[in-house]
């Protein structure tokens, strides 16, 4: 089926003619997964720790394994439809649990190991959980609401045992690997990711077996270009839906062979050791990776092996992109998308990377800039980017916000998807970002983007990282305010203020200079290494 889908050799001709195949039946695990698995010897995984130790696992062994942590589940009463709440770091078995939830048509609900008490009990309640499997870093907290939350039934736990707990270790070496997987429906619930979002709780996210999955053809094959023989690298943490995309279906969509890093820290020496010493072929990593990696001496590395480089997440700035490409002689591949969707557009391959740009609408997806009208607007007008849903709605994108019908109703407009970004198409059909929607500012009658004063700041040696958002004022009513995290070996001071402010002056229009600036040495962050500028924003207002 799908595994069949060529390679993108030019842009035009595959989005034109590309067409989405989806079956009645369909599971991850039987039809793409266990495909790959009848080549005993085809590696699927390369793990490493911060230990040196090393482990690797074929395809055909992550199968046999899933299947018998598929039967200690049912074991344990998880039946179809379950949810399975699982909250751990790149342990190994992080992989073996989503493939087994996948067999047994249960639904996997991801989360970050730096969710609290509070926050489990939260997604436990509104998920209606049945099961939950975290490593030894988490498990107290669970033990902590244990006794608020009945709905659960199963508790397991990796690394180590625990009263009360399945140990992983002692139950799945000793289950049977038979296990017929469940005959899902496409359409059958499958993942439920618990979006970081901007305002409020977050909201339950609904994917299938079949949409997700297959719309991921376009992340493997190509916006991360990989192929069977590929090493691919993604530093996305396990607890959001970029792993999906870059360390579980686009890869293995493609045949290709993950790699991760077992860490508890992102260490950018050691990443880019580990870059070098491991042959890796693939990177994929979100713009605040890039922007750790240009302040260190590159000429160090021999990246010899590595070919491609995509970034995602959130716009990275093309001053970035033209550092990294003079020193490694590689250009970083931006792509965008959604914890709602699949990739939705990207700087591929095969069309000419325009830094700075989300690149050109994804095939099977027709992206357009709308007004509140739903009416599409002319190139370089700037707007609402949103996702033409007729006459067919195309594979990747989300079933719904689960159990919130007015928000998911939020989301169309007229014939539209609309992400909640604003963005403007050029003539040449590039997209570029503005903002989130509730992000840009008004200030003197402009409007202005916080990306593009941030790309303007970035390009200074001071600064290493910086947020922009909207701050009171008597006479304009909101000015552009900056947040700056300095690179290393600069302090702030009044004198460096005024230096950045002439700098962004003549990097972009005057009008969108910081006309204030406040240095820190953190900045807030979704668990999905997003920038809450939200937080930064009421703060400001608050204190109005």
């Amino acid at each position: 089926m799908f595994l069949k889908v060529e390679k993108m050799t030019d842009y035009e001709k595959t989005y034109k003619e590309f067409k989405w195949e989806v079956p009645e039946y369909f599971n991850f695990a039987r039809d793409v997964f266990d495909y790959w698995a009848k080549d005993p010897e085809k590696l699927a995984l390369f793990w490493v720790d911060d230990n040196g130790k090393e482990e690797k696992r074929t395809f055909a062994q992550l199968a046999e394994e899933s299947k018998k942590l598929a039967n200690v589940l049912k074991e344990q009463g998880v039946q179809k439809g379950d949810v399975v709440v699982v909250v751990m770091s790149r342990q190994l078995e992080w992989w073996v649990i989503n493939l087994a939830c996948l067999r047994l048509g249960a639904v996997i609900s991801p989360g970050t190991v730096m969710l609290t008490p509070k926050d489990l009990k939260y997604r436990f309640d509104s998920a209606e959980a049945t099961c939950v499997i975290v490593d030894s870093l988490n498990a107290p907290k669970v033990d902590e609401i244990r006794s608020d939350c009945p709905q659960l039934k199963c508790f397991m736990t990796v690394e180590e045992g625990r009263d009360g707990w399945v140990f992983y270790d002692e139950a799945v070496p000793k289950a049977s690997a038979e296990f017929e997987t469940e005959k899902t429906k496409s359409v059958d619930d499958a993942i439920l990711y618990f979006t970081s979002g901007t305002t409020g709780h977050p909201k339950m996210t609904l994917h299938t077996h079949a949409s997700y999955p297959i719309g991921h053809i376009v992340t493997g094959k190509y916006f991360l270009d990989l192929n069977p023989g590929d090493l691919h690298w993604n530093l996305s943490d396990t607890g959001w839906a970029k792993a999906a995309w870059s360390s579980f279906y686009g890869p293995w969509n493609c045949g290709a062979t993950i790699f991760t890093h077992h860490t508890t820290g992102f260490n950018v020496k050691k990443t880019l050791e580990f870059l070098e010493k491991y042959s890796v072929t693939s990177l994929c990593g979100p713009p605040t990776a890039y922007r750790m990696f240009v302040l260190e001496d590159l000429s160090k590395y021999n990246f010899k092996s590595l070919r491609s480089v995509v970034a995602a997440g959130e716009p990275l700035n093309p001053e970035i992109i033209d550092y990294w490409e003079k020193n490694t002689g590689l250009k970083i591949r931006d792509g965008y998308g959604q914890t709602e969707s699949v990739c939705l557009a990207a700087n591929f391959p095969s069309v000419e990377v325009k830094a700075g740009s989300m690149g050109k609408p994804s095939p099977g997806f027709d992206l357009r800039i709308i007004d509140d009208e739903a009416n599409e607007l002319p190139r370089g007008q700037e707007g609402d980017l949103a996702v033409r849903l007729k006459p067919e709605r195309p594979v990747g994108l989300f079933t719904e916000y689960w159990k919130d019908p007015e928000k998911t109703a939020s989301t169309y407009r007229g014939d539209f998807y609309v992400t909640g970004d604003r963005g403007i198409m050029d003539e040449s059909g590039y997209l570029w970002f503005v903002g989130r929607a509730d992000d840009v500012i008004l200030t003197s009658g402009y409007r202005i983007g916080p990306f593009e004063v941030e790309s303007a700041l970035i390009e200074h040696k001071a600064v290493a990282e910086s947020a922009v958002v909207s701050s009171p004022d008597e006479v304009r009513g909101e000015v552009v305010k900056a947040f700056v995290i300095l690179a290393p070996s600069y302090t702030g001071s009044d004198e460096l203020v005024k230096e950045l402010q002439d700098f962004v002056k003549k990097t972009t229009a005057p009008y969108k200079y910081p006309r204030k600036i406040e240095f820190v040495t953190e900045l807030p962050k979704t668990i999905s290494g997003k920038i809450r500028r939200i937080e930064l924003r009421e703060k400001e207002w608050d204190n109005k």
